[in-house]
């Protein structure tokens, strides 16, 4: 385990004296019953038996394990490299943050590159290791419009209907879902495909029109990447207004959403406006994070041949004219959730557990505190800074 190490629990077990936050309430004076690797349920702390390990949790809260869908990296390391060192690092650091699962996220890269990150990311998948649980990958590209590409490589945008895709199918077992513009050539085919093999198709770095989304989503397009960022927005054609994927995001009850929740790529006013349009159930918080995260400012890190800066607090290109993902990690957003945002804490958990979970179809088995789901658990102090992280019934980091 990571941190200061400490006894793993056997058999049965109860986490007590904590605040419990379930999917709909927080409740004081219940214990978290967990069997090996799995949760029993929610009991009354005061009928635990005699013959249960209670372990003490001393007023702090406890959570299901945070889940990101969408981050790239931490600690000048990025899933684009196919290293241990790489994967490691960004697992390990995820887990002190109380995540207990993410998905490798892997930017527009060469093919052959691409294929390597895959590679690597099922023979990792297929070991243990210690840090957060890597249950697949997002494929965040090179499928995207050049007009919304961001912080991406130029060099490595591509269009649907070149064959590449044909090229990283090969490898669909470990790829959870795969981001592209619904609006560019071969796209609806890529849809379909995607939505056969059982991978999420997401929607993001895009010029499109809503009728453009509402083709894709015909063919099962279901989900949009960090709303707001890499997404077109309503122009004028003429006399008409055109609306574009961010409207669409906003209005389409059928689209889940992300949302990088660091107060920096969005204000207030726009995140407020996510959560009273998606609410907590169809808008999840993802970190976007780039190998910048856990780095100070001033530092530099790299992505492919590209070179970004930590500044202000964010990923941004040398020159400031944009954001390159974000450096801060999910536990951290959360606060930003209540104190900036104003959404209850026990929704904003929701946002980080139990909606993505369900977006990316591992809510049975994880996402909350339920009997029978994996018993993935972090606790946090009021902060939410991780005080103990617990990975299928076993400590995975500890103050």
């Amino acid at each position: 385990m990571i941190g200061r190490k400490l006894e793993q629990p056997k058999g049965r077990f109860a986490l007590t004296n904590g605040r419990v936050i379930l999917p709909q309430e927080i409740v004081t004076g219940r214990a978290v019953v967990v069997e090996e690797d799995k949760i029993l349920g929610i009991a009354d702390a005061g009928s635990i038996g005699t013959g249960v390990e209670k372990i003490d949790v001393g007023g702090r809260y406890i959570i299901p394990g945070l889940i990101d869908i969408h981050t790239h990296g931490a600690l000048n390391h990025d899933f684009n490299e196919p290293t241990v060192e790489a994967f490691a690092s960004i697992t390990g650091e995820n887990v002190t943050r109380g995540v207990t699962s993410l998905l490798a996220t892997i930017s527009a890269a060469p093919i052959s590159d691409m294929v390597k990150c895959l590679e690597f990311s099922r023979q990792w998948m297929g070991e243990p290791h210690e840090g957060a649980q890597v249950l697949g990958v997002h494929v965040e590209g090179p499928y995207f419009s050049m007009e919304q590409k961001g912080a991406q490589d130029p060099k490595n945008i591509r269009t649907p209907d070149d064959g590449t895709a044909d090229i990283l199918l090969e490898h669909h077992d470990v790829v959870t879902m795969m981001t592209y513009a619904p609006e560019l050539p071969g796209a609806l085919e890529l849809t379909a495909r995607l939505v056969k093999l059982g991978i999420v198709p997401a929607a993001g770095h895009s010029a499109a029109r809503d009728e453009d989304v509402l083709a894709a989503m015909k063919v099962g397009l279901c989900h949009t990447i960090h709303i707001w960022s890499g997404q077109s927005s309503t122009v004028r054609e003429g006399a008409w207004r055109k609306p574009g994927l961010l409207e669409a995001t906003l209005v389409f009850d059928e689209l889940t959403a992300e949302m990088i929740t660091d107060n920096k790529h969005l204000p207030p006013t726009l995140m407020k406006l996510a959560y009273k349009c998606k609410g907590a159930d169809r808008l999840c918080v993802i970190s976007d994070a780039t190998g910048g995260a856990g780095l100070p400012e001033g530092a530099r890190f790299g992505l492919g041949e590209m070179e970004y800066e930590v500044h202000g607090g964010v990923g941004m290109l040398l020159d400031h004219t944009r954001f390159a993902g974000s450096t801060t990690l999910v536990n951290q957003m959360v606060p930003i959730l209540t104190d900036v945002v104003g959404i209850p804490l026990v929704e904003a958990i929701r946002m980080a557990t139990l909606t993505p979970a369900r977006v990316i179809g591992v809510d049975d088995c994880k996402g909350s505190l339920e009997a029978g789901k994996d018993a993935d658990i972090a606790i946090f102090e009021d902060d939410f800074t991780a005080w103990r992280t617990m990975i299928s019934g076993q400590w995975a980091y500890a103050v």
